[in-house]
């Protein structure tokens, strides 16, 4: 079972030497990756965050969250063997052009570890404050992967779709990975499943519950056939807390990879906390 670290950009880590501390320590413990997380701005007021009870952003509406891609390249350069990831990126809200060149730059730049982890966003009142209608978010994602690939794979790509269009251009460098590089659908509704089997090298659904999380593995494994792809090939991720029971159940449905957030923003607590995890998890 490989481990991941998520939120690893938010509040007291937006600090960089608490960043950096998290980033070498992952790698030092034997975790497999990092996640950062993304919101350019949090409008006042805003809707309810659908991923609490009482529908409150983790570390409120003040919390420091840094654009997630430029931690990343700070961890590139610090780390050797840990792979770097979003947890999610809002990829509606990104022209495919620029993102897929800022990922594969960062995967040249860490010698081929770039993962991405997208999302199709919640809060509408962000999408305003950008001038991206909210009702089109999933078509703009379903848009971006496609677009995003062609660009990491084709000499000179072409696309053209209801939002994004170009035609003969070229985009240098290539990601290091050879096939471009994997990206994780976020989220758990039943279109990020559907997305997931149709699109997604993998899926990480912001759930704990095994029997739910089977649902959606089922969904996104029956639309990957539907679309002529290969189910089996799709990894699947999960949230977890660091105890051997959860991480047991999650890998009997099919889990490869838990993430979970930070032991500790102490710094004095940070690493052996992680280091806990990594001995406490290791035989999972």
């Amino acid at each position: 079972m490989n481990l991941g670290i998520s939120f690893a950009n938010s509040g007291k880590f937006s600090r960089p030497e608490l960043f950096a501390e998290l980033a070498r320590d992952c790698e030092a413990f034997g975790f497999e990756s990092i996640w950062t997380v993304e919101h350019v701005v949090i409008p006042q007021p805003h809707m309810p965050y659908p991923g609490s009870k009482d529908g409150q952003m983790p570390g409120g509406d003040d919390v420091p969250i840094p654009d997630p891609l430029i931690p990343l390249a700070y961890a590139a350069a610090i780390t050797t063997r840990l792979k770097l990831s979003t947890g999610v990126i809002i990829l509606p809200q990104r022209h495919p052009l620029y993102l897929a060149k800022q990922l594969a730059t960062l995967d040249l730049l860490s010698n081929g570890r770039v993962m991405v982890g997208i999302g199709s966003g919640w809060m509408k009142e962000e999408f305003d404050s950008l001038q991206i209608p909210f009702n089109i978010r999933g078509s703009r994602t379903d848009e971006a992967i496609q677009a995003m690939r062609l660009l990491w794979n084709e000499p000179a790509a072409s696309f053209h779709g209801k939002h994004f269009h170009f035609h003969d251009v070229k985009s240098y460098p290539k990601p290091l990975q050879k096939n471009g590089i994997p990206i994780h659908i976020g989220g758990h509704s039943l279109a990020a499943a559907r997305r997931a089997g149709r699109f997604g090298d993998g899926f990480f659904p912001t759930l704990t519950s095994p029997e739910k999380l089977s649902e959606l593995f089922a969904i996104a494994r029956e639309e990957a056939k539907k679309a002529g792809r290969i189910p089996d090939a799709i990894e699947f991720s999960a949230m977890a807390a660091p105890k051997p029971d959860s991480l047991k159940a999650l890998r009997d449905i099919g889990v490869t990879r838990v993430i979970m957030a930070p032991p500790s923003s102490d710094p004095a607590k940070l690493r052996t906390g992680l280091e806990k995890i990594a001995n406490d998890l290791a035989k999972i």
